[in-house]
């Protein structure tokens, strides 16, 4: 039982954190699409997520377990209380506005159906 060698490991910057959120997103989007409902989110979801998720002493391990209860947990409450269903798109948001900035960050998220707008579809992370 001995040290043979050590790894070093950089600290995450945003930009591999967005990446990893991204990653645990497209799993949930995957595990949907097999209930028939369709996954958006945006690039304001993925920086929220993504400063929820991270804390510098555990990198990027918290951000699943954000996902899990942020998006997961509620989507599934979604469906059982009968808002979201099969050939639904959902979207993942986050507010933005100035009245939002004193919200607590976990408050900012948005989850709701998407309407078919051709404009608010465009404004969505291209995630396919």
């Amino acid at each position: 039982n001995r040290i043979d060698e050590y790894i070093v490991f950089q600290p995450l910057d945003a930009k591999e954190i967005s990446k990893i959120v991204e990653l645990q997103l497209n799993r949930v989007k995957d595990r949907l699409k097999q209930k028939k409902i369709d996954l958006q989110y945006t690039h304001e979801a993925v920086e929220l997520l993504g400063t929820l998720g991270f804390d510098p002493n555990y990198g990027a391990r918290p951000v699943k377990r954000v996902i899990q209860q942020l998006v997961e947990n509620e989507i599934a409450l979604g469906v059982l209380r009968g808002e979201f269903k099969e050939d639904d798109s959902v979207v993942v948001d986050a507010d933005t506005s100035p009245s939002a900035k004193d919200l607590p960050p976990h408050d900012r998220l948005i989850i709701r159906k998407l309407e078919s707008s051709p404009s608010e579809a465009a404004a969505m992370v291209a995630n396919d």
